[in-house]
């Protein structure tokens, strides 16, 4: 998998893809994550991308210009198919691991970074396949949604987890979409009187597994009612 991510601001992403799972999958030739500088494909000296709305408004708008040029660039490149194009917006679909599965699937990925007063409409209406939003909050640019998607969908990538199983039944995982995850313990048994469940201690694996699918469903109610459906136990 190839992902390319379009941003103003290039230099925020060496932190977090340079540790643990996704610097690991990128090690092992798995995912490719590659960091174009928007600026790049500006027209002028100055490396302007940006400017005032038509109308009148506050902030500056980012041009549809350099960011069409910048995906034709790397969509250009002798690929058998198309690269899928996400916008990275408040306005667009709420991101969940369903969405990082079907995107996991996919052999390229465009990211574009909004930033400023957003990017001008033309490049939602001609050039993005998808909308993206991590939440129903506003940050100043698309770089850290664009850092999530990246790291939900690469740890789901065959072969970059060790134990890949560990997925299908994590929290929104497949055996469980529409249940939180058990509550997990390890040693000491006893930490300062707060004791581990006798029965995570009692070697009767089926009774563990009773136990959790019925703490999952507990838990799930308690914090997170609105993803259960059609009042289903967990499976």
């Amino acid at each position: 998998m190839t992902i390319h991510i379009i941003t103003l601001f290039p230099q925020m992403f060496c932190g977090p893809f340079d540790e643990s799972i996704v610097k690991r999958a990128q090690e092992k030739g798995l995912v490719e994550i590659k960091i174009h500088n928007l600026r790049d494909w500006a027209v002028d000296e100055r490396g302007t991308v940006d400017d005032r709305p038509f109308g009148g408004g506050v902030g500056m708008i980012i041009k549809p210009q350099p960011i069409f040029d910048a995906v034709e660039a790397l969509g250009a490149k002798g690929k058998k198919q198309k690269a899928k194009i996400i916008l990275m917006t408040p306005q667009g679909e709420p991101f969940d691991q369903n969405t990082a599965r079907r995107l996991s699937k996919l052999e390229d990925l465009i990211l574009i970074c909004g930033h400023y007063e957003g990017v001008d409409e033309r490049v939602r209406e001609h050039l993005a396949d998808e909308e993206i939003s991590i939440g129903d909050y506003v940050l100043t640019g698309g770089e850290l949604p664009a850092m999530v998607l990246t790291d939900a969908i690469v740890r789901l990538v065959p072969g970059v987890l060790e134990k890949p199983e560990a997925v299908e039944f994590e929290s929104f995982g497949i055996s469980s979409p529409h249940h939180l995850e058990a509550p997990q313990y390890t040693r000491p048994e006893n930490f300062r009187g707060f004791k581990v469940p006798e029965i995570l201690l009692s070697g009767n694996h089926q009774e563990i597994e009773k136990w959790r699918k019925k703490q999952a469903e507990k838990r799930t109610r308690e914090r997170r009612p609105d993803l259960i459906i059609n009042d289903q136990p967990l499976k």
